[in-house]
């Protein structure tokens, strides 16, 4: 991963668990580090005539990220065209232009703004009939397959453990579908949504195995809120009631965080 020693003050990885960890002053550190990142490997993607398949979170956690990646489009002529992506999820039902959508998420946050091919990009659909679910998750998977696999997948962490959607007693071998939202999740999205009853209750989602399938995993948490399920995450056994604890069998996963986030974890115990 392409970071100097003095972007973080703990290039560390946890005693059991196969999660890097790295502590930085801010999320504006650690959102750069992985631009530069997925930068790299979309440019050396590129070179080799390639595409770059990524995965992408929404959210206010990977929007520092995005950030970077437009600056770096407009400042540093860093080309999308050879990208493909693939977003975690999305709410169902939910119209595209709805103001919690997370197509227009990504379109006002990213795609909007850099030169990704409208053809490449790949979002759950919130509007299809519900009978019509089944396939087109089956679709997704397809999808993913026929792009190569995700080179590289954003993730984010709910206070449930959730990566993506993938809510407590989602296993090790799920693949897209939809799921029920958790109690916990949709009363941390109620604000958003102007109040609890207007939170779907359902979403589409990437399961863990399609996550687990990716070559990298980043995943970033910021603030005190999230340093309970970070701890338990990086230091506890791999549970179902914990999803991101199946992160652990991943080879090449690291968590990005800032100094709230990483507050719970006892890093006199973990290994350079």
């Amino acid at each position: 991963m392409p970071e100097s020693t003095n972007q973080h003050r703990y290039p560390i990885h946890a005693i059991h668990a196969g999660i890097g960890l790295s502590v930085f002053k801010n999320a504006s550190e650690a959102s750069q580090v992985v631009a530069t990142e997925i930068a790299t490997l979309v440019r050396e993607r590129a070179s080799a005539g390639k595409p770059c398949v990524l995965g992408l979170a929404t959210g206010s956690t990977p929007m520092g990220v995005y950030r970077e990646l437009i600056r770096m489009h407009r400042d540093e002529n860093l080309s999308l065209r050879n990208v493909v992506t693939f977003n975690l999820d999305e709410y169902f039902p939910m119209a595209p232009d709805a103001a919690q959508s997370y197509v227009r998420f990504m379109n006002e946050n990213l795609f909007d703004h850099v030169d990704v091919l409208s053809e490449n990009v790949h979002i759950p659909d919130g509007t299809i009939a519900e009978e019509s679910v089944g396939k087109f998750c089956d679709d997704y998977e397809s999808k993913i397959a026929a792009a190569g696999g995700i080179d590289l997948q954003l993730l984010g962490i709910g206070r449930t453990g959730h990566i993506g959607f993938n809510e407590p007693r989602s296993d090790a071998d799920t693949v897209t579908r939809m799921v029920v939202l958790n109690s916990v999740t949709r009363n941390d999205a109620a604000e958003n949504f102007d109040g609890l009853e207007n939170v779907p209750h359902h979403a589409v989602t990437m399961g863990v195995q399609t996550i687990l399938n990716a070559q990298r995993i980043r995943l970033m948490a910021y603030g005190e809120h999230k340093s309970a399920i970070v701890e338990r995450t990086v230091c506890g056994d791999i549970t179902e009631s914990i999803p991101a604890t199946f992160l652990q069998q991943h080879g090449d996963v690291r968590f990005l965080m800032d100094d709230a986030a990483a507050s719970k974890l006892n890093l006199s115990n973990t290994s350079k």
